[in-house]
């Protein structure tokens, strides 16, 4: 009898061990319990580490507060200056209130995707071409803290945004080659019209310099001759000065008409 009456009594505390150790929960680091006691949520999130839910009185919800990385599917844009162009964007956020994450919304990653959608197509919608392509940085810390504010109500933290991509039409692409063609064809004119009004600068200086100096020039004639002289070359030109041929150009022989010249060339036999 004494056996069959502590039966029932092992099956009972059998019974309560497993119920026990159902309601022990272990939540890691990362981790924080929602618990709703009779449905009403206790202010305070529990974890991490051993926590207790006495079921079916209590439920718990739990909730990562690791950062989490979302991705925005392409959007069609069309920008101010009125050029059609796909975006696509990554936010990463996390959760800062576990309470407000589980109570405020029923799934805040689709929330905060769906606010991350309107606000880079109304954002990027005030923005132009250039600005877009230029100044991303600028664009991503805007379009962050619009989503920040809207976000921060349920509990989650937005800490980037960022736009990933963007695709153009083929024709603004075929536009904006020409366009940087044009832009390097224009940089190189200007620098070749620097060098050279650099080297007629240099010119200048050199013929005031000579000008100044007439023996330079000379010496600039001998150096001229060793260059010449070095080489294997049939026929020597000899640099005259200026001065000499001026002087030779007096001479009464050089001017036609002249006596001399009329003695240097008689008149052919049978000419009149």
């Amino acid at each position: 009898m004494g056996v069959d009456s502590s039966i029932p009594v092992l099956v009972v505390i059998a019974i309560i061990v497993l119920y026990l150790i159902n309601c022990i929960k272990i939540l890691p680091e990362y981790e924080r319990g929602v618990i709703f006691t009779l449905g009403r949520v206790r202010p305070l999130p529990k974890g991490p580490g051993i926590i207790f839910v006495f079921r079916p009185i209590q439920t718990i919800r739990r909730m990562s507060l690791r950062q989490e990385v979302l991705e925005v599917p392409p959007q069609d844009v069309i920008t101010k200056d009125n050029v059609t162009i796909k975006v696509n964007a990554v936010v990463t956020l996390y959760v800062v209130d576990p309470n407000n994450a589980v109570i405020k919304v029923s799934n805040y990653l689709y929330q905060t995707s769906q606010v991350a959608q309107t606000t880079l197509r109304t954002v990027l919608g005030e923005a132009e071409l250039d600005e877009l392509l230029s100044h991303r940085d600028k664009l991503n810390l805007r379009i962050q803290t619009i989503i920040d504010q809207r976000t921060e109500p349920f509990g989650v933290k937005v800490v980037s945004m960022e736009v990933k991509q963007v695709d153009l039409p083929d024709t603004m692409q075929r536009a904006m080659a020409k366009q940087a063609e044009a832009e390097r064809e224009r940089r190189s004119k200007i620098i070749h019209a620097e060098g050279e009004f650099s080297a007629a600068q240099k010119l200048v200086d050199a013929a005031a310099l000579l000008a100044k100096q007439p023996i330079t020039l000379q010496l600039r004639y001998l150096q001229t001759l060793t260059e010449i002289g070095v080489e294997k070359n049939t026929t020597i030109v000899f640099p005259l000065p200026v001065e000499l041929l001026s002087l030779l150009n007096k001479l009464p022989g050089s001017i036609p008409g002249s006596p001399a010249a009329q003695v240097d060339n008689p008149p052919r036999a049978g000419e009149v």
